[in-house]
């Protein structure tokens, strides 16, 4: 079956059993300010509407999704060791297992994929500014037990730099480990600044060792019609960000 066009595949030179897409607001059955493709659990959509939205995604995967209970932290779930009941409280998720399907929701947030060249290990990572500044993305990095050189990685739709302000704290955060991180903070009036999380998450993956990194140019804010954002709607839906091994 194929995938709705208006979702997401990422061009990037991932192995070729590596799949991976982003799902956009088209293709559900959500209405209103969640029209049309909420997977969101807790997002005030109906309930019945999430979980027919998350049935047509399942459709087009090998396995069931492990959805997470996100929590803007760096923690890093394997899905190949057994769990708890219950959604694990995580930011991103790891496997080597073909067929098992991690996914991290966003809206607003960036989410990240990352897989070895070798095609061994896959991972996904929610990645806002707390968890990129958290250490989501080395936390994920070392989840893959690769050589860093030799990893891969794609930047999924985020807010855009034109858009998200912060204070002085989110700059503060990043400057601590990082001196050169206010490249990605743009004056903007008293006590605010524009930040590009794109430009963050590559110098977070650059410092970390990766150096093939696609993607990015997305803004959830401004492009409307495609994509749920937090900042626009507070009471918005959310969209899936899912990778996995496929099986022989």
């Amino acid at each position: 079956m194929s995938l709705p066009r208006e979702w997401i595949v990422p061009d990037w030179p991932a192995p070729p059993r590596v799949r991976a897409f982003v799902t956009t607001r088209a293709g559900g059955v959500s209405a209103g300010e969640y029209e049309s493709m909420n997977l969101g659990g807790s997002s005030g959509d109906e309930e019945e509407n999430v979980v027919h939205n998350r049935k047509i995604v399942r459709s087009h995967l090998p396995g069931d999704p492990a959805y997470l209970a996100q929590i803007h932290g760096a923690d890093v779930v394997d899905l190949d060791l057994p769990r708890e009941h219950g959604r694990p409280k995580a930011d991103a998720a790891v496997t080597a297992r073909a067929g098992n399907v991690a996914v991290v929701l966003t809206a607003d947030c960036m989410p990240i994929f990352l897989a070895d060249r070798a095609g061994r290990r896959v991972a996904v990572a929610h990645a806002g500014w707390r968890g990129l500044s958290g250490g989501v993305v080395e936390n994920a990095l070392a989840s893959l037990r690769a050589d860093p050189a030799e990893v891969v990685a794609w930047l999924g739709p985020a807010i855009g730099p034109e858009i998200f302000e912060v204070g002085p704290e989110v700059r503060e955060a990043f400057e601590r480990d990082d001196a050169g991180a206010g490249e990605a903070f743009r004056s903007h009036k008293p006590g605010k600044y524009m930040a590009d999380l794109y430009t963050l998450a590559r110098r977070r993956l650059a410092r970390a060792g990766v150096r093939d990194v696609h993607g990015g140019g997305f803004c959830t804010y401004n492009e409307s019609d495609r994509f749920f954002s937090y900042r626009r709607v507070q009471r918005s839906g959310r969209m899936g960000a899912f990778i996995w091994i496929e099986p022989r």
